[in-house]
């Protein structure tokens, strides 16, 4: 009776193991999930942000990272950085309206960016990478997602795809997401409040009183020369006193 007893205890707890794992194993993804690092640009700019890929998987390394860029929001100029141990392959769509670039009109648009690893170098568990991305000229867009796809060496695939919604609660499987905020307006130079002489203001209020100086001076030597011919002309007028 006893061995019974043992023997349902134990069989009860493998059942209630076996069901804990199943419901651990499917219950959705870890906390950490792929992110876009910094999570904030300028619009307009140029950014050089990084996908930050974390290994969710105990037993399995991740081989393999797609980056799709949206499609509302294309970039004109998009170049990757060398991660050791991995090759990387670009994929292009075409753009209507073009993509003004430096005064270039271009009508082709990177889509999407593929990381595969070579040999041993996949992000093994308790591990992340690090896939940087240079990008600009940034959209007149509030934010950019990325919908991702992250591969395992042993064939799962987590999708990373799922858009924010304004006011809810974080999505199951979270797309990374680049904010993006308007350039800053250079603030206007104040007015002033009263008038200022300028230098050739000052030069002509010096150039008006020299001539007034030698107007006067004008007028003062014609009085003068008057004066001397009508002193002149009363001597003429006067007899000479006989001796």
């Amino acid at each position: 009776m006893t061995r019974l007893r043992r023997t349902a205890t134990a069989a009860a707890a493998l059942a209630f193991t076996a069901a804990a794992t199943a419901v651990l194993g499917f219950a959705g993804p870890a906390s950490a999930h792929v992110t876009v690092n910094p999570k904030e640009a300028t619009q307009g700019g140029y950014a050089r942000v990084a996908f930050r890929v974390p290994n969710e998987s105990d037993t399995a390394s991740t081989t393999k990272l797609e980056v799709v860029l949206p499609e509302n929001a294309p970039v004109g100029s998009v170049s990757t950085m060398p991660v050791p141990g991995w090759t990387v392959t670009t994929e292009k769509r075409k753009v209507d309206p073009p993509i003004e670039v430096h005064g270039s009109q271009l009508t082709e648009a990177v889509s999407k960016i593929t990381w595969t690893a070579s040999g041993d170098a996949g992000v093994k568990p308790g591990q992340f990478q690090e896939f940087p991305v240079s990008m600009g000229p940034l959209p007149q867009v509030d934010s950019m997602v990325f919908k991702t796809l992250q591969t395992y060496s042993d064939g799962n695939i987590s999708r990373w795809i799922d858009e924010p919604a304004p006011g809810a609660e974080e999505p199951e499987h979270p797309a990374p997401v680049l904010t993006l905020a308007a350039a800053a307006t250079p603030a206007g130079s104040a007015t002033p409040t009263a008038a200022v002489a300028s230098p050739d203001d000052d030069d002509d209020d010096g150039n008006g009183l020299a001539v007034g100086l030698g107007v006067a001076g004008l007028v003062a030597g014609l009085a003068g020369l008057v004066l001397g011919g009508l002193a002149f002309t009363r001597t003429r007028r006067e007899p000479v006193a006989k001796a």
